[in-house]
């Protein structure tokens, strides 16, 4: 069911919300947070898509905020609001709503957002593109107990790493961090299963992915030996290999589907890693709605040894083929006994 509501207002599109619900015979609202979008035309769709597929798992209901922009000086001077309420099959298992904005409310969506959210529930703003530098302090980040960004849709994703790391506060998360969960959890386990000391790192992929150096960043973090950043021709993440007095843990994935783990003595083995939606990166997401220290701390740790690699690329923002994520070695690499040690701590890190 899709209801239009043109130069509209929030209890406009609060009363059309209950009546559709009674219209498909569903009164009662069953949803459990909920989830704004903040997005273009050009995305909006690619977004609301995810976000409906992830609905399936966690019921909400979703507020797409589309800016529109106002091509004479008159238009920015009227303020119009239309809505566009979508339940039913149209909606996933929860209920959607679509607010496109125009003229000088464009610059007060959160007055337009905060009558439209559910009382005494959780809220979670995700920018697929063009966020803010600091989603904390944006008018509708501020209304979120989680602010999800995806720094791999910006221009400059090393820069935009050192931006969310000097802005960070509790609730923020990045997707980017979310595409390594599997990862992370591959590395603690295939850590677990010797006991032997990490002396080095080394994580190779595309060149400007902020997964990568993510990635680097947590294990530089976590296990604090030298990690260098190499560069292949991807897609994504294509290999992890640890450098152990047992002899080398490789992780190598170079098709962007099956990878196969390699360690000393051992037969190597095929795991699946295949390179998620984002509806399923969404939905991971969601089901946590507490503080990632561990994204936080791995995001900390990386930011200064990510400018200096900036600096060494002749002034240009952007990491260079052979980016040197070094750790400053402040102590002997740690044991990697099965439940101690590198492992442990590397273990403990990916557990989300």
């Amino acid at each position: 069911m899709k209801i239009d509501l043109t130069d509209s207002t929030a209890s406009k599109i609060n009363k059309a919300l209950v009546q559709g619900r009674r219209a498909i015979g569903t009164p009662a609202v069953g949803m459990v947070l909920t989830l704004v979008i903040v997005t273009d035309e050009e995305n909006a769709y690619d977004a609301l898509k995810a976000a409906n597929e992830a609905s399936r798992e966690h019921p909400s209901r979703t507020l797409v905020v589309i800016r529109r922009v106002s091509r004479s000086p008159r238009d920015r001077t009227k303020s119009r609001l239309d809505a566009e309420v979508r339940l039913g099959a149209e909606a996933g298992t929860g209920e959607t709503v679509v607010l496109r904005l125009y003229g000088e409310v464009v610059d007060h969506a959160d007055s337009v957002v905060l009558p439209l959210l559910l009382p005494d529930a959780p809220v979670v703003v995700w920018w697929p593109v063009n966020s803010p530098l600091d989603p904390a302090k944006d008018p509708l980040g501020a209304l979120a107990q989680r602010r999800v960004t995806d720094t791999y849709a910006a221009e400059a994703p090393v820069r935009e790493l050192n931006a969310r790391a000097d802005a960070y506060a509790p609730g923020d998360t990045d997707l980017s961090w979310t595409r390594i969960t599997p990862w992370r959890s591959m590395l603690a386990a295939a850590l677990d299963q010797v006991v032997c000391d990490v002396s080095a790192v080394e994580v190779e992929g595309e060149e400007f992915n902020p997964s990568c150096e993510l990635l680097a960043m947590w294990l530089a973090d976590r296990l604090n030996v030298p990690v260098t950043r190499s560069q292949s021709a991807g897609p994504g993440l294509t290999a992890v290999r640890m450098q152990t007095t047992c002899g080398p843990i490789v992780l190598d994935r170079a098709d962007g589907s099956l990878a196969t783990l390699s360690i000393d003595g051992q037969p190597d083995r095929a795991v699946a890693l295949k390179r998620r939606d984002t509806s399923e990166l969404i939905a991971e997401e969601l089901r946590r709605l507490d503080p990632d220290d561990t994204y936080a701390s791995a995001l900390r740790y990386g930011v200064d040894r990510l400018n200096a690699a900036a600096g060494e690329s002749s002034g240009q923002t952007a990491a260079p083929a052979m980016t040197a994520v070094k750790a400053a070695a402040k102590a002997p690499a740690k044991k990697a006994a099965a439940g101690t040690g590198a492992s442990a701590a590397a273990k403990k890190a990916a557990s989300k």
